[in-house]
């Protein structure tokens, strides 16, 4: 699809906040125990707004893109091969229909869905919705972020205090990454668990957050959040020190940070430094 053009965001943010109406908001503090599913155990939810969202999101916006392709949480669930279309030649719709689903099903706001469009591996626009509380974030690649439409820019962190970090479980991940996160707590940062990747990207981007630290690497939680991140201003880094690649392989944990200087920093902690 040589010089195709990127949607206009106003279309995009209309079709996302639409699937949140008809699939999400309907299910929000009315799901039944028939409506919830365990993937790989009871860490790993799957609701039936979950599925509703993402068969929405996939057919208005590859009507809105034809040609285009989508990378969905529940899509590569039911077929892995489907992640490989990152690698291709088509543009890439990649979505989260429901970032946070334990938030979700537990009855609290936190969650968002979350929608990027990328090609060649790289990420040109994202859209970070919380239906909840009806809070919208939009980045374009060399066009800043905004969030309601006010841009966004959260500058460094105050000098002096101990940097708020949102990251992934230790439990839940390798011997070598607990190791690495557990890292940030004994350095001194306060740090909580993530619920949504999605909105704690939000948070950095806002400055509400200094930084992330994630031991996994699915694109639909992150390719949205990190073009966020680093349209306001921010920067990613994994333990190589390289950038994230949606395309995976990447060596981690890795951390995105509301300044370059903070994650860079953040590495290092992981890094034991």
């Amino acid at each position: 699809m040589p010089g195709f053009r990127v949607p206009a965001s106003g279309a995009v943010e209309a079709v996302v906040r639409a699937a949140a109406a008809a699939e999400i908001m309907p299910r929000y503090r009315q799901l039944s125990a028939d409506d919830i599913t365990e993937k790989n155990g009871p860490h790993d939810l799957v609701t039936v707004a979950d599925r509703g969202a993402e068969a929405y999101l996939t057919r208005e916006l590859t009507a809105l893109l034809p040609g285009s392709a989508v990378v969905g949480e529940e899509t590569v669930h039911a077929d892995p091969a489907a992640y490989g279309a990152l690698e291709e030649d088509a543009p890439v719709w990649i979505v989260d229909p429901v970032d946070g689903t334990r938030v979700f099903v537990s009855g609290r706001p936190d969650f968002c869905t979350l929608v990027s469009l990328a090609r060649y591996g790289e990420v040109l626009a994202s859209w970070t919705y919380a239906p909840a509380t009806d809070r919208m974030a939009v980045a374009v690649r060399g066009r800043g972020a905004t969030l309601d439409g006010a841009p966004l820019r959260p500058g460094p962190p105050e000098p002096g205090r101990q940097l708020r970090v949102s990251m992934s479980h230790p439990d839940y991940t390798s011997a070598e990454q607990k190791r690495a996160l557990l890292g940030l707590e004994g350095s001194g940062a306060v740090t909580r668990g993530s619920g949504s990747a999605g909105l704690d990207y939000l948070a950095v981007a806002t400055g509400a957050l200094d930084a992330v630290a994630y031991s996994w690497e699915y694109a639909w939680d992150h390719a949205a959040g990190l073009l966020l991140v680093t349209e306001a201003g921010g920067a990613h880094l994994t333990l190589s020190g390289e950038p994230y690649r949606i395309t995976g392989g990447n060596a981690l944990p890795f951390t995105a940070a509301r300044t370059e200087a903070t994650a860079r920093h953040v590495r290092r902690i992981l890094l034991g430094g």
